[in-house]
């Protein structure tokens, strides 16, 4: 494992002590990057890995207590330092790279245009004050710690930053425009890599899902087989199972030790139902659609929303954004407590639609990535459309949120009527009969993604006097929900 935070940590807040899998007669390197922990060199990110990876695996393969096999393990940056190297080095027996993705911009920091805020904000500063730490600047961790406990980071981040760590990717990538793929970079995962056993572990609430699906895709076009296991976790809060999974694939790649009752290849955890499914059939996932339908008053009236399945859109509806009580992210994978959430309160809001279907009368399986299409239009330059998709269960009276997601509308573009795409984080949930499925609309989501200003002038963020009143207007006539199957070959993963 090659990582950012400190060797002796380990990657334990996610994996098993070091001393655990010795204990399963395993030799565990954990290595600091460079310029990081006791590494020497200036720490540079994720452009100084790929080399840097090709060095170390030809050095622990040279270790006398080293047989010559290698695997690899981690999550999140520890997951990308396994997957990037020369072309031509010697790949590994076998990775198991988690909760991770290759494309800096859609798996790493921005999403539907919008940057990631409190996660992107967080993680820069905790990078920024490693590096404090190790060139004894008390002064500067302390100012970016208490930012953190008393959360003005979310204001005042860009700018500590900007001041402790003003060449460290989390700076460079808030400066980058999220619209734009050529200002963004792409890592490479060399093709014999990727055509080795790989254990791909993610998580429904996790920010790097996507990353770890095109991985998943990446491997299977260059000839490979990976085993994908995505279930009820969050980025830091895993399930129980996942230790013994990887033991199982480390024990019969490198120990010619397959296991007495093996795991499936393939398992996703079923949101709803709580239990492990296989990845359905395309032809099982079908390409079901809906349309929205509202009187006007789907803001204030939840009978007055619809959500028809099959049926064509119909109607308007208008949303007014204050940016002094802008609508909060709960939940998710970019909420400040990722995870299942209950939004009856922020669904009860005047700034949010609701869209409702009638009480299901068949069981409906919802697996893969959902999109929404709709024309939407506001009277400033710049929108945000943040949509959430939920089940209101016939045995409760209650929202279970099971996928959210966002686009953002920058500049004149804003104010002309147009069709506006939503990509959502991908799920699997069954829907049993008497449920109601439910697309909620608001204009904020508040602090996962900044607030938008409605104009140019400012960058989105924390809100300010120069935030401005927008009034959204939702065209309902074409507007379609749609669920793109796993197995379907429509996944957006870029």
């Amino acid at each position: 494992m090659r990582q950012p935070y400190g060797s002796r940590i380990a990657s334990t807040v996610t994996y098993a002590h070091p001393s655990w899998w010795a204990s399963h007669g395993f030799l565990v390197v954990v290595q600091d990057v460079r310029g990081q922990g006791e590494s020497e060199g200036r720490f540079r990110g994720f452009g100084q890995e790929a080399a840097d990876t090709t060095a170390t695996h030809a050095w622990v393969r040279q270790l006398p207590e080293c047989n010559g096999r290698l695997g690899v393990y981690g999550f999140s940056y520890q997951g990308l330092t396994q997957l990037t190297a020369a072309e031509s080095a010697p790949p590994p027996e076998c990775t198991a790279p988690a909760m991770t993705g290759l494309d800096e911009r859609r798996h790493w920091s921005c999403e539907g245009g919008a940057h990631w805020w409190h996660l992107g904000l967080g993680w820069g500063l905790q990078l920024a004050a490693l590096q404090a730490q190790r060139r004894g600047d008390a002064t500067a961790w302390l100012e970016i710690r208490r930012s953190l406990e008393d959360n003005r980071y979310l204001r005042d981040g860009p700018s500590l930053l900007e001041r402790h760590d003003p060449e460290g990717m989390a700076w460079s990538w808030l400066k980058n425009d999220p619209s734009n793929a050529q200002q963004w970079t792409v890592h490479h995962a060399p093709e014999s890599w990727l055509q080795r056993p790989m254990l791909l572990i993610g998580g429904w609430w996790d920010p790097h899902l996507v990353g770890l699906l095109d991985l998943w895709h990446r491997s299977q076009v260059a000839g490979g087989q990976p085993s994908l296991h995505i279930g009820p976790a969050s980025h830091l809060q895993w399930w129980p199972g996942t230790q013994q999974l990887m033991l199982q694939f480390f024990q019969q790649h490198l120990q010619d030790r397959p296991p007495q009752e093996p795991k499936p290849s393939h398992q996703l955890w079923n949101i709803t139902q709580h239990q492990w499914d296989a990845i359905p059939a395309p032809a099982t996932g079908r390409s079901a659609s809906w349309g929205l339908r509202s009187n006007g008053l789907a803001c204030i009236d939840p009978s007055d929303g619809a959500l028809v399945a099959d049926g064509e859109g119909e109607g308007s509806v208008v949303i007014v954004h204050d940016p002094w009580r802008p609508v909060p992210a709960i939940g998710g994978h970019l909420g400040t407590t990722p995870g299942p959430a209950e939004r009856t309160a922020v669904d009860q809001r005047n700034d949010v639609a609701t869209f409702t279907t009638a009480p299901l009368i068949d069981e409906l399986l919802l697996s893969g990535q959902p999109h929404l299409l709709l024309d939407a239009e506001a009277d400033q330059p710049g929108f945000d459309l943040c949509i959430s998709l939920s089940r209101l269960s016939a045995e409760a009276n209650s929202v279970e949120q099971l996928s959210t997601g966002v686009v953002r509308v920058r500049g004149e573009e804003a104010l002309q009527p147009a069709r506006r795409s939503v990509t959502l984080q991908p799920l699997h949930a069954s829907l049993a009969c008497g449920d109601r499925l439910r697309i909620s609309v608001a204009a904020a989501a508040w602090p996962a993604i900044g607030v938008n200003p409605g104009h140019d002038a400012l960058p989105c963020g924390a809100p300010s006097p120069e935030h401005r009143v927008v009034t959204l207007t939702l065209k309902l006539a074409d507007s379609t929900l749609q669920m793109n199957p796993f197995d379907s070959g429509r996944l957006k993963l870029d």
